[in-house]
């Protein structure tokens, strides 16, 4: 039997599993999907080794950087975010990468009603960053800015941006209540759970920042997420991300293609949201 599984580090907290179990007891797939604790040091022997019934590969924090070095092949989104989350290996001895968290961010933000728009924000400037700077770019954003507190991390986007043709604008935390940021509908936050923001530039920035699409899902509410909801504004969790990156992971691999939908999509994705409830 095909198996599947997810790779990281820590791994006992990942809900993939669970999703992935949902949705192939859906589709009527005989498949196994498991958990595998692998670091960074330890992931080029572990892909070397690979058993031949595995059939394809998630890969969550920290290893999506050393996955995409990996891939002999890479889709359009791990090309420009530099991150793979998904491995596929190939009948020539190698792995097609893929990046399923840019069409998860872009499906969940639609049903959250954010399309077409020509401005956006982003709160932190780490890798997930990256992977929603070209979500936003999808749904119609020209201009970002970008909230940091280092401003050399921004570079990185900014050339990405620059590749999509996103003006990309560094902005600090730490600005005074003066150097108020024009309106926007979504801010997407991909800072830590626990990362406090400072409180003036909170409410400066739930002020005019639309909806608070916060990636994480884990501990939430988020301590910026608490505190934008303390001012009235909009914001949602990273859970419907989650579960939207995972069926562009089972589309890749039941079909090669993360475009093709899944039999009775609609059907799986309230099945595998039922799943992270416990339902």
């Amino acid at each position: 039997m095909t198996r599947f599984e997810v790779w990281g580090d820590p791994i006992d907290h990942s809900l993939s599993p669970r999703l992935h179990t949902a949705a192939y007891a859906t589709l009527g797939w005989d498949r196994d999907y498991g958990r595998r604790q692998v670091d960074e040091e330890s992931f080029a022997a572990q892909l070397g080794s690979l058993a031949s019934d595995i059939g394809g590969l998630s890969l969550t924090f920290p290893l999506k950087g050393v996955a995409f070095a990996a891939a002999t092949w890479r889709d359009a989104a791990a090309e420009l975010t530099g991150a793979v989350n998904t491995l596929v290996p190939t009948a020539t001895g190698g792995f097609d990468g893929y990046n399923t968290d840019v069409g998860g961010i872009v499906a969940d933000l639609r049903t959250q009603g954010i399309d077409g728009i020509s401005r956006a924000r982003i709160v932190g400037a780490g890798a997930t960053a990256t992977s929603a700077l070209v979500a936003l770019h999808e749904l119609g954003a020209e201009d970002v800015d970008l909230f940091a507190r280092r401003p050399e991390a921004v570079a990185p986007l900014a050339a990405v941006g620059e590749q999509l043709g996103v003006r990309v604008s560094a902005r600090p935390l730490d600005a005074q209540a003066s150097d108020a940021p024009e309106p926007v509908q979504v801010t997407i936050a991909t800072v830590p759970g626990g990362a406090a923001v400072p409180p003036e530039a909170t409410r400066r920035l739930a002020e005019t920042g639309g909806l608070l699409y916060d990636v994480v899902y884990g501990h939430w509410p988020t301590a910026l997420a608490e505190a934008w909801l303390a001012e009235g504004g909009p914001a949602v969790n990273g859970l419907g991300m989650l579960v939207q990156q995972a069926v562009r992971q089972i589309r890749i691999f039941r079909t090669g293609d993360p475009h093709t939908p899944l039999p009775r999509e609609d059907v799986i994705v309230d099945v595998m949201r039922s799943a992270l409830m416990g339902d």
